[in-house]
């Protein structure tokens, strides 16, 4: 799916030049954003429904559920995007308990969302709204231990058949009895932010929600002013993994792998599995790679993803995106009670974006671990495998 943006607006327009390409017109309000990483999931033998290739010794996925507390300064409104995984996942929809109780999901130990807001003083009654994503229960949490006050957002193409209705719902009636349902829709909105219709939410161009479906229909996004000149986008499953969405060619031009990432990557990135125009076998070449490392699952139990909806901002110097499961961010990222809002002046993005490649950052899957694999040569044979000499593969 290719994204056509929009002309760039006006000069006049103050702030930095980068945001005027997504159609965001001069920022005055702003959110204070700050993040829980709430659980963290292995999911055995099923990398390969989420990301391709998958190098042997990586067929087990370890996903974080971040959710984030989102506080609107003017209005003093406090919002929740995202819950991620209730505190007794046995309790989900038969569907999804099975998972655990079979050991094909297992969880680190954690505490729930309503916990850690509350160990940090943060009263549940203070939550105007809790935006879903999506219904994915590492998304929904426990919403029957919200106040009924509490207000539930959710994408008008949002399924809310509970499991009874239907065997595989992810849903139960507790999700969402007893609170006041928001649907957005999209339907009639002109706004646009980078050709994806959007909604102000409160209705000063400091928090956007955006119409992302695809991984599951009414996906719900985030677009956060954090400062008049920097967002933090909540990509929520648009993509699995960062490298679903680098390197391209704009983002390497922003955000030039660090030296020693570089040279590392020469000799931990397969050569078997991955090439580009300047490698040779045994030695990667990143710069020279113009296409993403990992493409989306097109296999049949795939959970489908969009990168390309969100690509763009994460390329941009003045957005920082966070996907849902981004395991590289984990040991990264600051977590409750430090503000995101300064993301940009600490360089918090240029010290994440690379991670993926560390060969010690959980993220990393691109060599083999212990496991001996057959010989494979790129297209051209063994002449076009010389350092520096481009091959039809490449790019």
């Amino acid at each position: 799916m290719a994204l056509v943006l929009p002309s760039l607006l006006l000069a006049s327009l103050v702030g930095n030049v980068f945001y005027r390409n997504f159609g965001i017109l001069a920022l005055k309000a702003t959110v204070d954003v700050r993040v829980f990483n709430v659980a963290n999931m292995t999911i055995l033998s099923e990398t390969h429904a989420f990301i391709l290739p998958v190098l042997p010794g990586h067929e087990s996925v370890i996903f974080p559920m971040y959710s984030f507390l989102i506080e609107h300064k003017s209005s003093q409104k406090r919002l929740m995007f995202d819950l991620g995984i209730q505190k007794d996942p046995e309790n989900t929809p038969p569907a999804f308990a099975s998972v655990f109780s079979s050991g094909f999901a297992q969880l680190e130990p954690y505490r729930d969302i309503t916990v850690l807001l509350q160990n940090e003083g943060i009263n549940l009654t203070s939550i105007d709204a809790v935006v879903w994503s999506h219904v994915h229960f590492d998304h929904v949490g426990d919403m029957s231990t919200f106040p009924n006050s509490t207000k539930l957002i959710i994408g008008l193409d949002t399924d809310l058949a509970t499991f009874l209705e239907s065997p595989t719902a992810p849903l139960q009636e507790s999700d969402f009895i007893g609170h006041d349902i928001n649907r957005v829709n999209f339907a009639n909105m002109t706004l646009t932010v980078s050709g994806l219709k959007a909604v102000d939410y409160f209705s000063d161009r400091s928090f956007y929600l955006v119409d992302t479906p695809g991984h599951l229909l009414g996906h719900l996004t985030a677009l956060a002013c954090v400062t008049p000149t920097s967002f933090v986008v909540l990509g929520r499953d648009t993509f699995h993994h960062t490298r679903q969405a680098r390197p391209w060619p704009q983002f390497q031009k922003n955000f030039p792998c660090p030296t020693h990432l570089l040279i590392d990557s020469k000799s931990t990135i397969s050569t078997d599995f991955f090439w580009s125009p300047g490698s040779c076998i045994g030695a990667f070449d990143l710069p020279s790679r113009a296409e993403v490392l990992l493409s989306v699952s097109d296999l049949p139990d795939s959970f489908y993803a969009d990168p390309v909806k969100v690509a763009l901002f994460n390329a941009d110097p003045d957005f920082f995106v966070i996907t849902a499961h981004n395991i590289s961010l984990r040991s990264v990222i600051l977590y409750f009670p430090v503000y995101l809002n300064s993301w940009k002046a600490s360089q918090l993005k240029e010290k994440a974006v690379w991670s993926f490649i560390d060969a010690v950052n959980p993220a990393f899957v691109f060599s083999l671990i212990e496991v001996a694999v057959s010989h494979w040569e790129p297209p051209g044979g063994s002449d076009s495998m010389q350092c520096g000499v481009a091959t039809a593969f490449g790019g």
